[in-house]
């Protein structure tokens, strides 16, 4: 394992353990048995490190939403977007951890807010690629003419979030293909 992956695990374990604020730079080269120094020869900042671990070491969307796009006009449109629906649960639970912390960093936030630009890089992407395979779906007959594919693909990305997030906080009565099968079905006006 390389150097730069090192400090990817160190600092995805300093996340899960003591939280945005207590990943410092310090305990992350601690754990990853580098110099602080080492960690910036890899990244910019701790911003670039939050970020790399949100895109390399969380359950990706974007794998996800290639998986959906390159099924569009093909199988049952509700399995797919069932499929598509756990994976973003599954990302926005693991993520919460950096996300919270993020946000409860205001200096922080602001790092990552100019480093999500200078990238082009942000939340809201995720729900614009969903609402082009929505409205590929609706072109091609498969969904109902009447939906609109950006309100759809935000109630759906919300809700996906919502869940993971309700998760941490109380034990949810339904199981999770229940309440996708709910979701989707509502999404899908069946």
């Amino acid at each position: 394992m390389g150097t730069r992956d090192r400090i990817l695990d160190a600092a995805e374990q300093a996340i899960h353990e003591f939280g945005i604020a207590g990943a410092t730079t310090k305990r992350i080269a601690r754990q990853a048995a580098c110099s602080e120094a080492l960690l910036y020869k890899h990244f910019a900042n701790k911003e670039e490190i939050l970020l790399a671990v949100l895109l390399e070491r969380l359950p990706a969307l974007a794998p996800a939403l290639a998986r959906l796009r390159g099924s569009v006009g093909q199988g049952d449109v509700a399995a797919n977007l069932a499929e598509f629906t756990r994976t973003a649960v599954e990302f926005y639970t693991k993520a919460a951890a950096v996300g919270g912390g993020v946000l409860g960093d205001p200096p922080l936030l602001a790092g990552f807010r100019a480093m999500l630009t200078k990238h082009d890089l942000g939340p809201h992407l995720p729900i614009q690629a969903l609402a082009e395979i929505l409205r590929a779906e609706r072109e091609a007959g498969r969904i109902d003419a009447g939906i609109d594919p950006g309100a759809a693909a935000a109630l759906l990305m919300g809700a996906c979030f919502h869940r993971a997030n309700l998760t941490y906080f109380v034990d949810l009565p339904d199981d999770d293909e229940t309440w996708t099968a709910a979701i989707i079905g509502t999404l899908l006006r069946r």
